[in-house]
């Protein structure tokens, strides 16, 4: 799955999946957390995004996530992205739509980005090209890592789906993640569910899975 890629490609990539490398999170304090947001609107513990039309609940015991947090490691992962594939991608267009969290291995986050489509099957093969270089940027990083494609429907929206299991060392799971993408309204809308455990990961797949798209 390993590709050569040029660096004046326009990668439309969502650099919020790669919180591996930014395992240490930090937790929203009870301030406002609309603060916390580019886009939508926080009501007690529901989120609305109206420019595609998208509500979630955040589950009772879980944190909304700090707005600098989210910038490091964003910009983490765009580092570790940039190193590993030869690639100068800015994300500057990506905007932070709800980000939360139980624990730093618990973690919920949603974007959106700019996506003009210039052909048919641009968006198609821009995710192919998104699943590659984000192969590949565990393995420059030393990780083992096993990967599975498939659809999903959240809604009745189908979503492309990427689940990414990271192993330790000593072969062990380190960690799931859930990536989902999908385009909507002239964005590339992208949902990543981080877990270990069990408990949390039922947690995080309801409340996905329960969101409401009009």
């Amino acid at each position: 799955m390993i590709a050569f890629i040029n660096p004046k490609n326009n990668l439309n990539m969502k650099i919020h999946i790669l919180t591996v490398f930014a395992l240490i999170i930090s937790i929203s304090c009870k301030s406002d957390p609309n603060k916390e947001i580019d886009e939508g609107k926080i009501t007690e513990n529901v989120y609305y995004n109206s420019e595609i039309g998208w509500t979630i609940e955040i589950p009772k015991g879980w944190n909304v996530t700090k707005r600098e947090e989210l910038q490091r490691r964003n910009n983490k992962g765009l580092k570790a992205v940039n190193e590993a594939n030869g690639i100068d991608y800015d994300a500057n267009d990506l905007k932070q739509l709800i980000g939360f969290q139980k624990d730093r291995l618990h973690v919920f986050g949603a974007t959106t980005e700019k996506f003009e489509l210039e052909y048919d099957g641009e968006y198609e093969e821009n995710k192919k090209m998104v699943k590659e270089i984000l192969y590949k940027t565990y393995v420059e990083n030393g990780l083992k890592v096993d990967t599975i494609s498939k659809k999903e429907k959240i809604d009745n929206l189908e979503f492309d789906l990427f689940q990414i299991t990271v192993y330790n060392p000593k072969g062990g799971v380190m960690l799931y993640q859930d990536l989902y993408c999908r385009y909507i309204n002239g964005l590339d809308f992208g949902v990543n569910l981080n877990y270990i455990n069990d408990n949390e990961k039922e947690e995080l797949m309801n409340v996905w899975k329960n969101s409401k798209f009009n």
